[in-house]
């Protein structure tokens, strides 16, 4: 194995690596930390002292998502075994809602994403979402899917919460074996005209370079699944056509900033967990180059100027498993407006990145003593955290006092 440069880190501390689930100190490729809170790699530093303190709203096994809905009014939370439940983050109101199609539940795979679509008749009590999951294919394949739906939210009648016309409008080509690596989060563009939808690599490395499956990619569809005339690849027809940006391990983070620029969070192989700016055609290099290594020990290149692939705008090596993500903009709190805000799952933390052009910088890791899954910006400027595996916590964050 090739000896690595040297990798300067913020404040983090280093624990195991793992698939979805190492952690350790932070490092990133295209800006240095702050040299007065910088270690050397292996080093530890003091966290950041919290500016928040975290409120628990709800309980939930294995939960994996969540969105607001009704401005608000109520929230939809996600579980792997294949529920979806609709609570009051106000009241004590929980229930679950009707309509969800059957999961293929097991490792990494199960019900998964949950947002708000683009309602073009608001002010009733229909609300469309996206949601995805993972579907059983044939001989003990399986692959995610993405449907459209409408939410009912009735308080008059006995459940009257379900969703209705469900339609899947997008699949991951071919369905394979296993349960790892399936991705699908999604996000909708600030257009409000599109969707793009973040579809793993399944664990088989190849399928990120083959333009001829949607796995290992970013796709970007039409609010109905169908392709836009504007895809890089859309003359080629096919799954080729869906594909927007190529080379991705297991994105688990999708979000769009007010400047209209798309990251993701991409978990690393044996360290070189992502943030990338994605862009029209781009290709970020897995499982030709990265900045970790395979869990064999054996060697992956690292990024490289001229190398011909997107390098990530930050990376962390040891890993810290960044799974949700959403850009903060609000008025909570002021001092982390237009940053990234990132749930760590081996890292049991919440990551803050400042956006600064095109670029990142490492602000803020705060321990959470808890594998966090899920970060959400809500109504009026709060930050929500789920937290991951069984009996996890739903917490909202506050401004210290």
């Amino acid at each position: 194995m090739m000896n690595r440069r040297p990798i300067f880190l913020t404040a983090f501390v280093a624990l195991l690596t793992g698939c979805d689930g190492g952690s350790g100190n932070s490092a990133t490729g295209t800006t240095a930390p702050p040299t007065s809170n910088a270690v050397q790699d292996g080093g530890t530093a003091p966290p950041n002292e919290k500016p928040f303190s975290a409120t628990e709203i709800a309980r939930f096994d294995e939960p994996w998502a969540m969105t607001f809905v009704d401005n608000g009014t109520y929230a939809l939370v996600s579980t792997k075994a294949g529920k979806l439940f609709i609570i009051d983050p106000a009241s004590d109101f929980r229930q679950e809602v009707r309509g969800i199609p059957p999961v293929d539940y097991g490792g990494q795979g199960g019900l998964g994403d949950v947002i708000a679509a683009p309602d073009p008749d608001p002010g009733d009590k229909i609300f469309p979402i996206y949601l995805s999951w993972i579907e059983a294919g044939s001989h003990g394949t399986r692959g995610a899917v993405v449907g459209k739906a409408d939410l009912l939210i009735n308080t008059m009648a006995e459940n009257g919460f379900a969703l209705q016309n469900l339609k899947v409008i997008w699949q991951q080509e071919p369905k394979v074996s296993g349960r790892g690596h399936f991705s699908h989060r999604i996000v909708v563009a600030p257009d409000a005209q599109h969707i793009f939808i973040s579809s793993g690599e399944r664990q088989q490395f190849e399928p990120a370079q083959d333009m001829s499956v949607n796995l290992g990619k970013i796709v970007r569809l039409n609010l109905d699944g169908s392709i836009p005339k504007g895809n890089p690849f859309a003359s080629e027809g096919g799954v080729t056509a869906q594909i927007w940006s190529t080379g991705h391990r297991n994105g688990l983070g999708l979000a769009f900033d007010s400047a209209g620029r798309l990251w993701e969070s991409e978990m690393g192989p044996k360290g070189g967990d992502e943030i990338n700016l994605i862009k029209r055609g781009a290709n970020y290099g897995y499982p030709r180059v990265s900045n970790g290594s395979h869990y064999s020990g054996a060697d992956i290149p690292d990024h490289a100027a001229g190398d011909g692939f997107t390098a990530p705008a930050a990376w962390w090596n040891p890993s810290i498993s960044p799974a949700g993500m959403a850009f903060y903009d609000g008025a909570v709190f002021p001092t982390w407006r237009n940053s990234l805000l990132v749930a760590a799952l081996s890292g049991k933390a919440l990551v803050r990145l400042r956006i600064d052009g095109n670029t990142l910088a490492k602000a803020d890791h705060w321990p959470m003593d808890n594998r966090i899954r899920e970060v959400e910006a809500g109504p009026e400027g709060s930050v929500w955290l789920l937290e991951d595996g069984k009996n996890a916590r739903l917490l909202r964050l506050i401004p210290a006092r």
